[in-house]
């Protein structure tokens, strides 16, 4: 700890220690590990003091406690104060100050500043001296912060515990700051979305370089510094400048400074943040993380230093892109992924380094080495593998609720029809096989390459780094790689194509209105699709596709197709359409092209231009779907229905005991009393079954539908009329997980959804229900949920419909 500068002397050391050959104090310094352990043994020091210097040392920073008296805080009677100084209420002698020691501004003895202590257990006078030591540095970064909005945070803090050790509370920052979490979800949760959502699907060994990626970029993240907002301004970012600095306030107060003051509650960083803030830092943090990592910063060893510097831009690259697209599924709260690998855990900053990774030895203050693989994976944490329709989120404007709420019904359904199949332990075991190939079962193991999907090897090059893709069109300021990569895709064309003229296609590559998808391999163009967006017919004309002759039959045909469908689906186009001559039908037949035309004639008649001799194909793109790995995840579902039906299969193949029963003259018996039968998945005939239903549906349905109509006319149902909306309360559907309103209630008896009186009234009751769980007892909503509740009961028994109540 520094000693007392000039202008504050001081008996006890503040601040952090320097010396005078040393590099001057920096405040934003503070929250390095060096000086969090120097801070740390400061207070460790003044815990140890005898009680009585504890107490001469937390005088000094009390009011006094006469009870006619109105000092607000002791001062030395030694001290004189600087002219044209402004001297802190905490000032002290740099003599040594003892509980006789009169104050200057009330001529009371120390004593009576902190007998409200006599009493107090060593815990609370730790405590106050911990409180104490964080004012102290505070006061420090007060005087040396140079930047103005960063120096009033510091003096708001330093106010807020000055305020609380006089009056021996605890800190709490209110205004309009707003309590932690700012944003949902957290920059954690979105990240373990990301892995989840882009990884998930991947072998365990490249799930696990992924999973410390993730780990790597949020302990980076949780340790960044952000840029003053004064210094974002001068580098031209002045367009968020005020969510900015809220941001960047809140950071101050939450994340930074309690760092170095355990006065105040911390926070992580990825924990209470979310998109907001990260969208605003990111090209900034990934440009600081990158050349740390090219500098050594963090001594990464030799070995794992290739592996990150070839994998982290890649990464950050991804990441950036969902970052950014309108419609990525990370940063739905109600993201819900059935990954085949565990969810990532997110670290804190407050996490021992040694929990996330293992650390090279001998290398003080080293950067975690990474990629140790010895994290055990998890088991599944669902009952079932990622389906295509689980991985992307359709768009709020291509599915209409109906569609929605049929879609989650469906899925739910097939859940629970496969939890009643098969037991969660048999589900894990399967998709552990099948995610292992050395575990696969039969000759499958061995005949694995010969079964991959057309594009694995594609996927696996540009895995690799060896091949990729980017979307290129001629403009203004094209830079000069892009005009080259438009030369040699349209030298592509030109040799691939060699019945179209040369130069309509270099008119049609380098036509403003149209754009080409590139696949570049070993910095050359070998293949590439130009197309032409119609964003106010909702759909793209793709104009030419070719790959070049010695590198086809390798899957980047099918590959860049896939691209070019997850471009689109970014952009919210989803229908292509093509002229194929005879020799293109197969592939683009391949790629879920078809004769049948989705988009309206009068939509695309006089945008696109005819070709002679050639055909008319569509696709429509499923915005659910993920294009890139949409095989790869087929294709594990498919082994994993097989294993499920060998498992079933075994359970089934057992031999019965035979039935003795006619013997003894019985001439008939049910069927499902024979052994086994039910082992087999049979179920008995229901139609008897079904015909009561039916006639009991018919018979409650008049009475079911006067009651819900009566109840919708009541004066106390305004609450209850249409379904809560989650942008006026945005935490009812985390406190109420079976909502239920008149207006569903209607449409399920219209529908003849109720067959029994006691599912309408258990749907019923949950308005009641919901309503007081939700709101207090005083409150409107409360009342009316009890007179909606008498209502409906007495309607009940009007009808002939009693429920004993």
């Amino acid at each position: 700890m520094s000693e007392a500068s000039p202008r504050r002397p001081v008996s006890e050391g503040k601040g952090v220690k320097t010396s005078e050959n040393s590099k001057p104090f920096i405040p934003s310094e503070l929250a390095r590990p060096s000086n969090l352990q120097k801070i740390q043994q400061r207070k460790l020091q003044v815990k140890n003091y005898p009680r009585i210097k504890k107490l001469e040392k937390i005088g000094v920073y009390s009011s006094c406690k006469d009870d006619n008296c109105k000092c607000n805080g002791w001062k030395n009677a030694q001290t004189t104060s600087n002219s044209g100084e402004n001297q802190t209420s905490n000032q002290q002698s740099t003599t040594t100050v003892t509980l006789q020691d009169p104050c200057r501004a009330c001529n009371h003895p120390l004593s009576t500043h902190v007998k409200h202590l006599d009493a107090a257990k060593d815990d609370e006078i730790n405590r106050l001296l911990s409180m104490i030591v964080d004012v102290e540095n505070l006061v420090v970064c007060v005087q040396k912060e140079e930047d103005t909005d960063t120096k009033q945070v510091y003096f708001y803090l330093y106010r807020l515990l000055r305020k609380c050790t006089l009056q021996t509370s605890r800190p709490v920052i209110e205004g309009p700051l707003g309590s932690p979490p700012f944003s949902q979800p957290s920059i954690g949760k979105a990240v373990t979305n990301f892995i989840i959502y882009k990884f998930g699907h991947l072998p365990q060994k490249e799930f696990q370089i992924m999973h410390e990626l993730a780990k790597t970029f949020i302990y980076c993240l949780n340790q960044e510094t952000l840029e003053t907002p004064s210094t974002r301004t001068s580098r031209g970012q002045a367009d968020d400048f005020n969510e900015y600095k809220m941001n960047y306030t809140r950071w101050l107060c939450y994340c930074r400074v309690p760092k170095f003051c355990e006065s105040l509650v911390h926070h992580a960083t990825v924990d209470v943040f979310g998109r907001p803030l990260l969208k605003s830092i990111f090209p900034l943090l990934r440009r600081r993380i990158l050349d740390d990592f090219r500098s050594d910063k963090f001594h990464v060893p030799p070995d794992k230093r290739t592996l990150i510097l070839s994998h982290f831009p890649k990464f950050l690259s991804m990441l950036e892109e969902e970052l950014n697209a309108s419609n990525s599924p990370i940063w739905d709260v109600d993201f819900s992924q059935m990954p085949a690998h565990m969810p990532l855990p997110s670290p804190r900053s407050n996490d021992s380094l040694n929990d996330m990774f293992i650390t090279s030895p001998g290398t003080p203050g080293s950067f975690p080495s990474l990629f140790s693989m010895t994290s055990p994976m998890g088991s599944l944490q669902t009952p079932i593998a990622v389906t295509p329709s689980g991985k992307r989120r359709a768009d709020s404007g291509t599915q209409s609720s109906d569609d929605a709420k049929r879609a989650r019904s469906s899925l739910q359904s097939d859940n629970d029809n496969t939890q009643q199949d098969f037991s969660l332990e048999v589900i894990n075991e399967v998709v552990n096989m099948i995610t292992d190939p050395a575990q696969m079962l039969g000759p499958e193991a061995a005949n694995l390459s010969s079964q991959s999907a057309r594009d694995e090897a594609a996927r696996q090059e540009e895995r690799q780094g060896l091949i990729e893709f980017h979307v290129v069109a001629n403009c203004a300021n094209a830079s000069r790689q892009i005009l080259t990569w438009l030369v040699e895709i349209q030298n592509v064309f030109a040799r691939q194509l060699p019945r179209m003229p040369r130069d309509y296609i270099a008119r049609l590559v380098f036509d403003t209105r149209h754009r080409t998808l590139a696949l570049v391999k070993e910095g050359r163009v070998i293949g590439g699709i130009c197309f032409r967006m119609f964003p106010s017919q909702r759909f793209t004309e793709i104009v030419f596709c070719a790959v070049t002759s010695n590198e086809q039959v390798k899957g980047y045909g099918t590959h860049l197709m896939n691209h070019l469908k997850e471009y689109h689906i970014k952009q919210s186009m989803y229908h292509f359409l093509t002229y194929a001559d005879e020799y293109a039908i197969g592939y683009f037949k391949k790629q879920g092209f078809s004769k049948e035309i989705k988009v309206p004639r009068s939509g695309y008649v006089g945008y696109i231009k005819d070709y002679e001799g050639a055909t008319l194909m569509g696709c429509e793109l499923n915005p659910r779907i993920p294009y890139t790995e949409f095989s790869n995840i087929i294709r594990k579902q498919k082994e994993i229905v097989k294993k499920l039906i060998e498992k079933k299969q075994q359970q089934i193949s057992q031999v019965m005991p035979g039935l003795t029963c006619f013997k003894d003259g019985v001439r008939q018996i049910p069927i499902e009393s024979i052994p086994g039968i039910m082992n087999t998945g049979w179920k008995p005939n229901s139609d008897g079954k079904r015909k009561e239903i039916v006639e009991s549906v018919e018979s409650l349905f008049a009475p079911l539908k006067a009651i819900v109509q009566s109840m919708r006319s009541h004066s106390s149902a305004w609450p209850f009329l249409e379904p809560v909306k989650k942008s006026e309360v945005p935490n009812y559907y985390d406190v109420i997980k079976s909502p239920m309103d008149l207006k569903t209630l209607n449409e399920q008896v219209r529908s003849k959804q109720y067959s029994t009186r006691a599912q309408f009234v258990t749907d019923a009751q949950k308005i009641f229900d919901n309503c007081r769980v939700f709101n207090s007892p005083e409150s409107d909503y409360f009342k009316c949920a009890n007179t909606m509740e008498n209502f409906f009961y007495n309607k009940l028994r009007d009808h002939g419909l009693v429920d004993g109540r």
